[in-house]
């Protein structure tokens, strides 16, 4: 197996913890849609819906982690690293991650991992009529770290061979907001076909751009 076969995998795995725990929206949706049809029409309302919806959207975030990272969307103050070249970008990457991404990832899937131990020695509950156990919530907070270490290493991986080669390997494909863009445009009854072409040819020289941009190539404007 190569080594970018390898980081594939990597990626892979964190896609799909991401898309299996995005599946707490809906169930965040209907548990809180319950709750306000309780408490509202039938002046009913529980005790435990706003600790459970806070640990089902904690989890949801936090196990995110790692399918954000894997498909390089987290948030980037981007003032110079866009129109740098490839080995330049991976050169600061490499340096970012192991001066501050590896401390403190392993800092917060230990203290995780301390923290749930803890809850669990006590078997922790929350405050109020109803208690509910905490201990597996927290312990979210260790695994969630340890699927963003692993993505983490195979970035720095990823910041190596750039390095070598000069180039970023791929990435693999998952379905992004221009996806949908093109979807709605190509089911449209509100547009005549020619001004539907066009709209869906300028969303991908738009979405082209800004990858050309992101990769360190220079554009005019």
């Amino acid at each position: 197996m190569t080594l970018e076969r390898l980081l594939n995998r990597v990626e892979a795995g964190s896609t799909w913890i991401g898309k299996a725990v995005a599946w707490l929206i809906v169930a965040l949706m209907l548990v809180v849609c319950a709750e306000v049809f309780k408490r509202y029409i039938l002046d009913m309302p529980t005790a435990w819906v706003f600790d459970v919806s806070n640990m089902m959207y904690g989890t949801l975030f936090m196990m995110c982690g790692a399918y954000a990272l894997a498909h390089d969307a987290h948030v980037r103050g981007d003032f110079l690293y866009g129109s740098m070249k490839p080995r330049k970008q991976a050169l600061l990457d490499l340096v970012l991650f192991i001066v501050f991404f590896l401390p403190g990832i392993m800092a917060l899937t230990w203290a995780g991992w301390i923290y749930g131990n803890d809850a669990l020695a006590i078997h922790e509950t929350t405050f109020n009529a109803t208690p509910l156990p905490v201990w597996p919530f927290k312990f979210v907070i260790p695994l969630a770290g340890f699927t963003v270490l692993v993505q983490g290493i195979s970035e720095i991986m990823r910041c190596v061979i750039c390095l070598k080669t000069g180039e970023w390997p791929e990435r693999i494909k998952d379905a992004e907001e221009i996806d949908v863009v093109e979807q709605q445009l190509a089911g449209s009854t509100l547009v005549d076909e020619e001004s539907r072409k066009r709209a869906i040819q300028n969303v991908h020289e738009i979405d082209e751009a800004a990858r050309t941009r992101g990769m360190g190539a220079d554009t005019k404007l």
